[in-house]
């Protein structure tokens, strides 16, 4: 199977990257989102990332005009082409949500299509619970979307090797780097790196050490880019609490109890970046 014609459910940071490095090979994209404002909002941020992509070289001025015309602006969910070849779901991180868009395509989109979810932690097998389970495949990028070269292919309980096989193609044709993971909680990418968050909000609730010391060691001494205090202020600490609460559902294991400081700063929307204050002041 061919796939030419991808629609991207979800504008927000994770949506637009994925439309902005499919539109950029060439494929038709099909950004799907509530209402126009919505839509216009995203395809600013793609216009502006692109241009940063054409400033650095990375790609040309015609590059970018022709990736912007295969972007299609697409107003809810009913009006989604029924002859797409893939379905990528990138709203966020609600099962019942997700478990809604993906019932109410399947009975509108072809038959062969293949449905994705890039959700970073919730159950693959739940999602195609309602759909073609095994056309049925989660697809988990990583932000930003047009860097980061990872993707988690996750597959589900019923997920065929040819499902597999195709998105594996596709995400090498994205010049990304596919790694097959089977479907637990948290994954791979979040069974590791949100346990390692919640430890330094640990450490830090408790006095161990300052959030600049905290991140300052993870940084000279385990060689990360950012330290996790920063890092969790740029995924959104209410995103961090979310999947430490299905690592901590789907394992019945205290190791994945969320950090009630935590708990504590979402519940004052103190969110990170997003809000302009989480452990650190934006």
């Amino acid at each position: 199977m061919e796939i030419n014609k991808v629609a991207v459910i979800g504008g927000g940071t994770m949506g637009n990257g994925i439309a902005h490095v499919f539109a950029l090979k060439n494929f038709q994209v099909y950004l799907t989102e509530m209402d126009e404002n919505r839509l216009d909002k995203a395809l600013a941020t793609i216009s502006s990332n692109m241009e940063r992509q054409v400033n650095k070289q990375l790609i040309t001025a015609e590059q970018k005009d022709q990736a912007i015309k295969n972007i299609k602006k697409v107003i809810g969910i009913s009006s989604v082409p029924t002859d797409v070849d893939l379905v990528i779901e990138a709203i966020y991180e609600n099962k019942d949500a997700k478990l809604n868009i993906f019932k109410e395509l399947e009975g509108k989109i072809k038959k062969d299509s293949i449905f994705a979810s890039n959700t970073s932690s919730i159950s693959i097998t739940e999602l195609s619970s309602v759909c073609r389970a095994d056309k049925f495949i989660g697809m988990h990028f990583m932000n930003p979307v047009p860097v980061m070269k990872l993707v988690e292919i996750i597959r589900g309980y019923s997920t065929s090797d040819e499902t597999y096989q195709i998105i594996k193609d596709l995400s090498i044709k994205l010049d990304k780097t596919p790694v097959e993971v089977f479907d637990y909680p948290g994954f791979i990418s979040n069974r590791i790196l949100m346990p390692m968050i919640n430890e330094a909000i640990f450490a830090l609730m408790e006095g161990v050490a300052s959030k600049e010391a905290i991140d300052t060691v993870m940084k000279l001494g385990m060689n990360h880019p950012m330290g996790p205090l920063t890092l969790a202020d740029f995924i959104g600490l209410d995103v961090c609490l979310a999947i430490m609460e299905v690592l901590y559902n789907g394992y019945n294991d205290p190791k994945y109890r969320p950090c009630p400081l935590l708990k504590k700063m979402v519940a004052a929307n103190k969110l990170g970046r997003k809000t302009g204050e989480g452990f650190y002041k934006y």
